[in-house]
């Protein structure tokens, strides 16, 4: 007799069932609109194919669009493989290579047959539309395992020369499989997959682009086409996403960025940023904030070099950690002239600094500190460089050359919660003047790392410690704990905003680190006269100036509150007889400490409104004769459709109101 197999289910219970049922055969067997809406399932942790048998006694939950997360990276791996299958099918001789599922989609990276011109974006529609037929089908998604043998055969038999170099890597020991979609066509794949490809809206999905890209991500190989899809549980999701884009590409820092003048980037210092009057003005009116902020909070503020010798960064451990993101530099002068070597092999090594610690700890280094000097606040805004990759930089929200708002706390270890709990506090302060919510998380400890396991459960409990002490690990913080993601020397804690149409941005950052003091030998003769050695806490709010720049023009779309806009208000004339006028409200203006620009320009006032307009400006002040006679000025405000008539002294007074930071209403 057939033993029966054992199967817990999420609410307590437990059904026996012959082996070879499949979790399908459970939903099916609990209720009919279970069955229709489970997606794949979740045995003994692993999701699997809700159509793959049970082999032996499990814990079985069901997947289906309620678990959203899980959900979508199903239907978005499916979306690819029916991607590539469509491409095949419309372009025989067409070689596919590999198509994950994405954040917000998937991708396929495929090469045309030698026949016709790489894919473009005039071959999208096509696609879709072979996608959508291949859905309505509803093939069934049927799992096999295969030998390394058979696959090598089957590609190579097929002209499939990427798929077949990549099966001959595969180890032989590992169970490999296939996916079939139908009876004519089939994938090399780990899965899972959804049970057909029915279960896919053919609304909820779109290739948005076409990219090129190399095999095993190398140029020396072949050149590839990848093409991008974005991919949904249904056609609500996707109509939403496609609005984000939509008003995100309205948002786009770089664009409004050449619209309002505040900064350019170009090949000369590529991935360093040329700030433009205007912009540099939102830089300083940041940094003003930032300083009151800091001095308000007992900072000292430093400034240390922008170069350290290599052997402070093999100390520090960033030599072996970040080398390869490090901008390094021969302490000596080239040989230009003699045909050897340009660096002799006696050159000192340098590096222009990537992050500030080493350096703060230098400064803290320096004369003896007792017990009584703690915590010392040391704050610094200071320029770093990293040589990221040319492909990863983006604007300003990813540069080579960038300025921190970063500090470290120097403190005893009786001091760390309170310390960290007022951290807490004065970052939920400026994330609110600024009009963000926020998420906090707990990155724990990484694989590779520095430091005693027990150095890192006391690191790891005092940030969580302090979090709850300041209130602020509940639900609507969004308190998480994120395995795997500190930093290599500590555990820290992690700020994400949203901004205005839902994005989340990784800012903020707090770390508790016993690692650099140790390495760096950075001590402090505590009260019973020996040396101890301090906890250091790094410590960021903006994160860098130029990232917080490109996020504030991207939640505001451009339109700054006024009290961060480079020009606050202009004073437009509607006709030359109100120039003199014009030039009295600018004066009376600047002296109230507004930033007002006059346009007496010999143009239509229409123009000058939406040229203002496009450049952001939060308030225009229209004159003519009438507002001159009576002292009066047209207030237009950004964004309101309607002007407001009032005596000049009247707008002075708002806008000296609308022009004051939040921290000093």
């Amino acid at each position: 007799m057939t033993e029966l197999l054992k199967i817990s289910l999420p609410d307590g219970s437990v059904r026996e069932v012959e082996p070879g049922t499949t979790p399908a055969d459970v939903a099916a067997a609990i209720g009919p609109g279970l069955a229709k809406a489970a997606l794949a399932a979740r045995v003994n942790g692993e999701v699997r194919d809700i159509m793959r048998p049970l082999e032996r006694d499990a814990d079985l939950a069901l997947i289906t669009a309620r678990d959203e997360e899980e959900a979508l990276e199903l239907v978005r791996h499916d979306y690819a493989h029916v991607l590539a299958e469509a491409v095949q099918a419309l372009w025989p001789g067409t070689q596919i290579t590999f198509g994950p599922a994405t954040d917000d989609g998937f991708y396929y990276d495929v090469k045309a047959p030698d026949t016709r011109e790489p894919f473009s974006m005039d071959d999208l529609p096509a696609i879709e539309e072979k996608m959508r037929e291949i859905i309505r089908a509803d093939k069934p998604l049927r799992r096999e395992v295969w030998t390394r043998e058979r696959l090598i055969e089957k590609w190579e038999a097929e002209g499939e020369t990427f798929k077949a170099e990549w099966a001959k890597e595969l180890p032989e020991d590992e169970e490999l499989t296939v996916y079939w979609s139908g009876e004519d066509w089939l994938d090399m794949c780990r899965g899972p997959h959804l049970a057909s490809t029915g279960k896919l809206d053919p609304q909820a999905f779109k290739l948005m682009r076409v990219a090129g890209a190399y095999w095993r991500g190398d140029q020396r190989n072949a050149q590839l086409t990848r093409i991008y899809g974005t991919g949904w549980l249904n056609k609500k999701q996707l109509d939403a996403h496609l609005h984000k884009l939509e008003e995100a590409a309205k948002r786009d820092h770089r664009k409004l960025g050449r619209e309002m003048d505040l900064f350019h980037l170009q090949e000369e210092a590529h991935g360093s940023v040329f700030w433009h009057p205007q912009g540099y003005r939102v830089w300083r009116e940041l940094e003003a904030y930032m300083r009151r902020a800091i001095d308000g909070a007992g900072y000292r503020e430093i400034k240390t070099p922008q170069v350290l010798d290599a052997r402070q960064w093999e100390q520090s451990g960033h030599w072996g950690k970040y080398r390869e993101n490090m901008f390094v530099i021969p302490d000596e002068v080239p040989n230009v002239e003699d045909e050897g070597p340009l660096v002799s092999d006696a050159a000192e090594w340098m590096a222009l600094k990537p992050m500030n610690c080493p350096a703060h700890v230098l400064v803290f280094k320096q004369g003896i500190k007792s017990y009584r000097d703690l915590p010392l606040r040391l704050y610094e805004n200071g320029c770093c460089h990293r040589n990221e990759p040319h492909g990863a930089l983006h604007g300003l929200m990813r540069v080579r050359q960038f300025t921190q708002d970063d500090a470290h706390i120097f403190c005893r270890e009786d001091q760390i919660v309170e310390e960290v709990r007022k951290f807490c506090e004065l970052a939920d302060r400026v994330y609110r003047d600024f009009g963000f919510t926020y998420e906090i998380k707990l990155a724990l400890r990484p694989e590779k790392r520095f430091g005693s396991d027990a150095d890192w459960d006391l690191a790891e409990a005092e940030l969580r410690s302090a979090v709850i002490e300041a209130g602020l690990a509940t639900d609507e913080y969004g308190w998480e704990e994120l395995p795997g993601e500190g930093a290599f020397y500590a555990p820290k804690l992690e700020w994400h905003l949203t901004d205005a149409i839902g994005r989340t941005w990784q800012v903020g950052t707090i770390q508790s680190d016993r690692v650099l003091p140790e390495r760096l030998d950075a001590s402090y003769i505590g009260e019973d006269g020996e040396k101890h050695r301090p906890i250091m806490l790094h410590r960021a709010i903006f994160g860098s100036y130029e990232r917080f720049i490109g996020i504030l023009i991207e939640h505001f779309a451009g339109r700054l509150p006024a009290w961060l806009a480079p020009t606050q208000a202009v004073v437009a004339t509607i006709v030359s007889d109100a120039d003199d006028y014009a030039r009295d409200a600018v004066r009376k203006l600047e002296a109230a400490g507004i930033r007002v620009e006059s346009d007496l320009r010999n143009e239509k006032i229409n123009y000058k409104v939406r040229e203002h307009s496009l450049a952001k400006v939060p308030h225009l002040l229209v004159v003519g004769k009438r507002e001159a006679d009576e002292g009066t000025v047209a207030v237009r405000t950004l964004g309101e459709q309607q002007q407001k008539v009032m005596p000049l002294e009247e707008a002075i007074a708002m806008l000296r109101e609308a022009a004051t930071p939040p921290d000093l209403r």
